[in-house]
């Protein structure tokens, strides 16, 4: 893949901070990124303005070293003296895509960002002890490498249904298919009892007993004059077609 070409923008706080973003520049540019920064790509005599234009229209992401001092003066609104206007302003901005923007704090007190960047995640570079963490995290967004892939989306696991509400006197009838069947391979009878059922149901006997009358409206069993349960033909085809016995 063509690298990742990322313009670094930040303040020029002190000597050690203008240090850290080389040397983390140069970490971006050692783990395959095309980082752009004015300590390389400036000397003096060059437009500014031009430059940072230029740049903010050819890059693939911009990272904001987001310094107090950087979050000070964006704030602020100032940055016109010489290499203070590396900060990248909220009208530059407008110009470019804001999705990549990717704001990177630095700084030793809690994390603030500039407020035209307020509503961005944000990396933490402040902590030096935890940089390999933060650098992976930085990495597999600019290099397109997630840690996690989100998963494929399954198939759906219901059927079209016939009406608009959910036919819940079919779950029922078949649980009590269910019911019927297990009772029905314990026992050495052709009929049963609606007691000699129960025993093998959790289902409240009086729902249990609604439930076979619903299955024996629909021919999938029969009762005699003793109130005993057999399993009709098309309720032994149910019970196959349905996966709760093998055919």
């Amino acid at each position: 893949m063509t690298p990742p070409r990322v313009f670094i923008s930040y303040s020029h706080d002190s000597a050690e901070h203008k240090s850290w973003v080389l040397d983390f520049a140069t970490t971006l540019r050692s783990r395959g990124i095309d980082t752009v920064l004015d300590q390389w790509d400036l000397k003096p005599g060059d437009d500014l303005p031009h430059f940072m234009e230029t740049e903010l229209d050819k890059c693939d992401y911009v990272i904001i070293v987001c310094s107090e001092t950087y979050v000070s003066k964006a704030n602020a609104g100032k940055g016109g003296v010489g290499y203070e206007k590396m900060i990248v302003t909220a009208s530059l901005l407008q110009r470019i895509d804001s999705n990549i923007i990717i704001p990177v704090v630095r700084q030793s007190s809690s994390p603030t960002l500039p407020t035209f960047l307020r509503s961005k995640l944000y990396i933490n570079f402040s902590n030096d002890s935890e940089v390999e963490y933060s650098l992976d995290e930085l990495l597999r967004t600019l290099l397109d490498a997630p840690l996690y892939e989100k998963p494929e989306i399954g198939t759906n696991p219901f059927r079209p249904l016939q009406g608009s509400k959910p036919d819940r006197t079919a779950d029922g009838v078949k649980a009590s298919m269910v019911v019927l069947s297990k009772a029905f391979e314990k026992s050495q009878y052709d009929d049963l009892s609606i007691g000699e059922i129960k025993n093998f149901s959790d289902m409240h006997r009086l729902k249990l007993e609604r439930y076979l009358s619903q299955a024996e409206s629909m021919g999938l069993v029969k009762s005699d004059i003793l109130n005993k349960y057999s399993v009709t033909s098309d309720g032994y085809d149910y019970l196959v077609s349905h996966g709760i016995i093998d055919s």
